[in-house]
């Protein structure tokens, strides 16, 4: 599974504990993924891409694997507090910003006063 995937096997193993995949387990205790395990994999590395936690695409994922995302009724409330998330992030990064842009200029201003003197 990890090589038809590209998905570690701890990631793997850590899918399984938090239930978001099950495989079967063969006579000999070795884990037996059947072939929609794949696309399970696959569609909780696309949700895990966009920043959702295990514990939030749990929420849907079965919904998603069988019905379009517009019929789920559980993602639309998870999209939009992570896009609320990522707006307040991305309001605190630009504060920053400016911050660190003022005081590079302060300090270039200052720099430049004290060479002319």
């Amino acid at each position: 599974m990890a090589t038809s995937t590209g998905v570690s096997i701890r990631s793997l193993r850590y899918y399984e504990q938090q239930g978001l995949i099950a495989p079967q387990r063969a006579v000999n205790g070795y884990r037996d993924y059947h072939q929609l395990s794949i696309e399970q994999v696959n569609t909780i590395q696309f949700y895990l891409s966009l920043g959702l936690t295990t514990e939030q695409i749990s929420s849907f994922l079965h919904c998603v694997l069988k019905n379009k995302e517009a019929f789920c009724k559980e993602i639309m409330p998870i999209y939009q507090q992570k896009l609320a998330e990522i707006n307040q992030q991305l309001h605190l990064l630009t504060q920053m910003k400016s911050n660190l842009e003022e005081r590079i200029h302060s300090i270039v201003m200052e720099n430049s006063h004290s060479e002319a003197n």
